[in-house]
Parts: C-alpha cells; sequence; structure tokens
C-alpha cells in the first residue's frame, strides 16, 4: 500500500485495485463486475465461472491487509440485474461471510441499476461521507469532492519499445467549495474480469472537468508514481 493524499485527506491506495480511508476505516472498490464470466456463458461464450471467487478474494485479503471495518463499492457490483442468482454455492457462500464480517454498502452502477440486497448490505444510488461524495459515474461539473468508477482506467506507457498497460486511478486537482481541499478521483475496475479504458481517453478527461490538472496514479515499487494526463496550463 502506498499514501495518497486527496482532497485534504490521507488514503492509501493499494496493490490490488482498493483505495483504503484510514479515518473512516472504510476500503473502496469499483466495477467488481460479478458473475460477468457467467453471464458470457449464457449468451454461447465457454468461460470458466469462476471470476466471482477471485474478486471476492481479492476483496477478503485487502480487508485483512487494511484492517477495514467498513467496504463501500462503487457500482456495477454485478454484471447484470440477474447476477446476484446466478453465483454458485462456494462464491455465495464467500459473500454472504464477507457481508456479515464488515459494514458493507453497494452503491448501484449503470449495470446494477436494479440489484436487490439479497447478498446481505444496504444499497444506495450514491452515499456522501465525511464531505466525499461517493457515486458510480462521475457527474458532470461536480466541483465537491468525489469518489467514482465506471470508466476502468488502465494506464497506458511506451517505456523501451515495451507496451504497458496497468490499472490505475485517475485524479483530479482544484478547489472545492469555499476554498477547502477538493479534487475527484477515478479509481480503476477490481474486478477479476474486467477490461479498461485509456486513462487519457477524452470521456475520462471530460468527466472530471472543471480541473486545474489530471493525473493518472499506480503504485510501483511501494511508491506512488503520478503521470500528468491534461493540464490546465498548458
Amino acid at each position: 500500500m502506498v499514501p495518497l493524499s486527496f482532497a485534504g485527506e490521507e488514503w492509501l491506495l493499494t496493490e490490488g485495485r482498493a483505495l483504503y480511508w484510514p479515518r473512516e476505516r472504510a476500503l473502496l472498490v469499483a466495477d467488481l463486475h460479478l458473475e460477468k464470466g457467467s453471464f458470457f456463458a449464457r449468451h454461447g461464450q465457454l468461460i470458466p465461472p469462476y471470476d466471482s471467487r477471485e474478486t471476492l478474494e481479492r476483496v477478503a485479503l485487502a480487508i485483512r491487509e487494511t484492517g477495514a471495518r467498513r467496504v463501500i463499492t462503487l457500482g456495477d457490483n454485478f454484471h447484470d440485474s440477474a447476477g446476484s442468482t446466478r453465483l454458485e454455492e462456494h462464491a455465495a457462500g464467500m459473500l454472504h461471510a464477507l457481508t456479515r464480517t464488515v459494514d458493507w454498502v453497494w452503491i448501484t452502477g449503470n449495470h446494477d441499476p436494479e440489484m436487490e440486497a439479497r447478498c446481505g448490505g444496504t444499497l444506495a444510488e450514491e452515499l456522501e461521507l465525511g464531505g466525499l461524495i461517493l457515486r458510480h459515474r462521475a457527474k458532470a461539473g461536480e466541483i465537491r469532492p468525489e469518489l467514482s468508477g465506471h470508466y476502468h482506467p488502465r494506464l497506458q506507457l511506451k517505456v523501451r519499445q515495451r507496451h504497458i498497460r496497468r490499472p490505475c486511478a485517475v485524479v483530479s486537482a482544484n478547489d472545492g467549495p469555499g476554498g477547502k481541499p477538493g479534487g475527484r478521483m477515478i479509481l480503476p475496475a477490481f474486478g477479476a474480469f474486467t477490461g479498461g479504458m485509456d486513462a487519457a481517453d477524452p470521456a475520462i478527461l471530460k468527466a472530471l472537468q472543471p480541473a486545474e490538472r489530471i493525473d493518472a496514479v499506480v503504485p510501483a515499487k511501494g511508491q506512488l508514481a503520478r503521470f500528468n494526463l491534461w493540464n490546465r496550463a498548458a
């Protein structure tokens, strides 16, 4: 885990694509896309239906590493609204154990707008916590501190003729209401079976406006690596 300052708070960004908020003892993860494998299998693509197990094992590991007392998901929890009905017995047992162990909040997304809390935890379209807005998709023109998911950002670099692609968070810098520290952050997709969008894609840069600058951040060898994607002064 590496420290990250954001919106006047201290956070920890894990190697496993999660964000930990020490003050709230909260672990934030975006875009689990549980049961994506079974969704594709139903549509004729023969994919092993065990992605949910791997994703939930990652969540359990992040809880152990951070000591989190709360887990907040940032939408697209299941790949579709019926996903929770397709969980095989082992994965369902894992999920029920997790939602009993910690205070679990599901923020719903565009893939799961009608999701039912049949797996434990509570549901919310968005949440305000400690002065931050937690939602699935960045809201255009938002000036309050915000955490979201949806875009699956991935840093794409070319280093010594090698193409490197790594999931990353994308952070914008700007002043919040009343001149307080602001900023908005889009988390990487946490699920085991998720693709990614170039962090510098115009859709991501537009979603985080207004901003003074926008950076991709990623843990690298115990430190936080930061790559500028857009700068108003440029």
